[in-house]
């Protein structure tokens, strides 16, 4: 049990590192959507890089920030039957879930977008708008990275639940 706890761990500290970096994205963001609605709204000078930049930041904070939100328990749940029940049996929900859904989805998503990145990078993909962003290769990678992400910290999830149905634990650590 020790060897999983550690493996849990290590993939924690992994997306609390990844998860901590990518929030500082939300600033630089925030800044640009500032800068783009003053020189739009105020000077009459839209920038269409500045805008698919907004959107580019967005989609890294989303797909690289999901594990962290899990991590956290921080992602959207529908709470009505899940708070009535005791720590035991969250935990083999979330973990019967984490198996049943989590796993397989990611799975899947990952794997289904491999030529779609693949045919991405092969041709260096940009923006097909004129005054846009290169490297739109960069940003569709970002697919695959975010729900690996997602799946490592939900077999991360499963371990701490596992921990806790056979009592080794007493909540799901976050």
């Amino acid at each position: 049990m020790n060897f999983l706890k550690k493996i849990s761990q290590l993939i924690d500290a992994i997306n609390e590192k990844i998860g901590l970096g990518v929030s500082w994205l939300t600033t630089i963001m925030v800044i640009t959507v500032v800068y783009d609605v003053i020189m739009r709204y105020g000077f009459k000078r839209g920038n269409i890089a500045v805008q698919e930049m907004e959107w580019h930041l967005f989609a890294v904070i989303f797909l690289i920030g999901a594990a962290y939100s899990l991590k956290k328990d921080a992602h959207v749940r529908v709470d009505i039957i899940y708070t009535k029940l005791n720590t035991k049996q969250k935990a083999w929900i979330d973990f019967i879930g984490t198996f049943i859904f989590l796993i397989p989805f990611c799975i899947i998503i990952i794997y289904s977008t491999r030529n779609f990145i693949e045919s991405s990078w092969a041709v260096g993909e940009t923006s097909p708008d004129p005054g846009g962003l290169p490297g739109r290769y960069i940003l569709k990678a970002m697919i695959p990275a975010g729900f690996i992400l997602v799946l490592l910290q939900g077999i991360s999830q499963a371990i701490k639940n596992l921990l806790v149905i056979i009592g080794k634990e007493s909540k799901v650590a976050q």
